[in-house]
């Protein structure tokens, strides 16, 4: 293809990573290709014209986005009369499966390609969409290597293509020692909504821990995405400071993490940082979520390497005082930290190695040509 436009629709940060390092491999193969579509600043950085504003995207949890219906409303008519208009030479949707599975549907319909990029996690709460996806998606291509058994169980073949975090992450972080005085990472996210929920108790037990053994304490901080100075304010004088928009290296120079399920997960386990994961959400939204999934464990690293590796504190579990006795079961356990820091440094040859994106361009450009 010399030549050509491509919608892509990502409505996350991790999905924009992906994206803008897909759109690279594109670009380096395809001559004159555009793009256009959904996604933040790094997919915006690699050229793609952006539809909307990519803050308004990132709303997490089935509550939350009931209260956005009618933006999301408006933004997918108007994907949908862009792909009309435009005709794409192909749809690729990256997650975020609430608006790009319905947007698969209606694509369908038109007779455009649709290609899906990191599968919706229906191996967790949506068996029941498997039928849709066979129905309305051309080719899938996953990133996680239990999707493809998954979906090979269900009757539709799919590529496994490895992670691209692989190739996003500097390669002198990937499995690298633990520093001897690193401090305590705080990952709670990159929404308001998850900021807001799971920074104050990793604050309080983050002062505790840092009061009882010395330690200091870093938030990954995400420039506008959340107005840290009063929860910073009241952590004054206990050794907690923030690095805005350098999550990586948060990680890579701290010894222990605590941190919000999803993708942050993924990148600990990459750097080998040993974790504790949390997850809170609405209460509505959790019910919702816990009717549906089916798994014993939520953490993507304990998913891919197939066992409780690190632990996870649950909606109410996710509190200080149990973030706060995570943190020194691992300080004071150095046969468990041991443990977990090497199950944790397989995790790069079970993702699949670095070249994600590339063996995914390839794909799409073959077959769509």
């Amino acid at each position: 293809m010399a030549d050509g436009e491509i919608f892509i629709s990502a409505g996350e940060p991790s999905g924009d990573n992906a994206g803008s390092l897909l759109i690279s491999a594109i670009k380096k193969k395809s001559g004159t290709v555009t793009f256009f579509g959904l996604g933040g600043k790094r997919m915006s950085a690699q050229g793609q014209e952006q539809l909307t504003e990519s803050s308004r995207l990132a709303v997490m949890g089935f509550w939350e986005v009931v209260k956005h219906y009618s933006f999301f409303r408006k933004l997918f008519h108007q994907c949908l009369d862009e792909i009309n208009r435009r005709k794409p030479s192909c749809v690729i949707l990256i997650d975020y499966p609430g608006f790009n599975l319905r947007l698969a549907k209606e694509v369908k319909k038109l007779g455009i390609p649709v290609i899906y990029y990191i599968s919706p996690q229906v191996w967790a709460w949506g068996h029941k969409r498997v039928p849709e996806i066979k129905a309305n998606i051309d080719k899938m291509i996953v990133i996680l290597p239990f999707e493809k058994e998954f979906y090979r169980e269900q009757g539709m073949e799919c590529d496994f293509v490895g992670h691209y975090l692989l190739e996003d992450i500097p390669a002198e972080y990937i499995s690298s020692s633990i520093p001897t005085n690193g401090h305590i990472a705080l990952l709670p996210g990159s929404r308001a909504q998850e900021i807001k929920r799971l920074l104050p108790p990793m604050l309080e037990a983050a002062a505790r821990f840092n009061k009882e053994s010395g330690t200091i304490a870093v938030v990954a901080g995400v420039s506008g995405a959340y107005h840290y100075d009063f929860l910073m304010r009241e952590s004054a004088n206990t050794n907690i400071r923030i690095v805005y928009d350098d999550p990586r290296k948060v990680i890579f120079e701290s010894s222990m993490v605590l941190t919000k399920s999803g993708t942050a997960t993924l990148e600990s386990a990459i750097i080998g940082r040993p974790m504790i994961v949390a997850y809170k959400t609405s209460f509505v939204s959790y019910l919702i979520a816990k009717s549906l999934i089916k798994l014993d464990k939520i953490a993507l690293v304990n998913l891919v390497l197939d066992k409780k590796v690190v632990p996870e504190l649950i909606q109410n579990q996710s509190n200080a005082d149990n973030m706060f006795g995570e943190l020194k079961k691992l300080r004071d356990n150095k046969e468990q930290l041991s443990n977990i820091k090497s199950d944790l440094d397989r995790v790069p040859k079970v993702l699949g190695g670095a070249g994600a994106s590339e063996r995914a361009a390839d794909i799409i450009l073959k077959y769509i040509n």
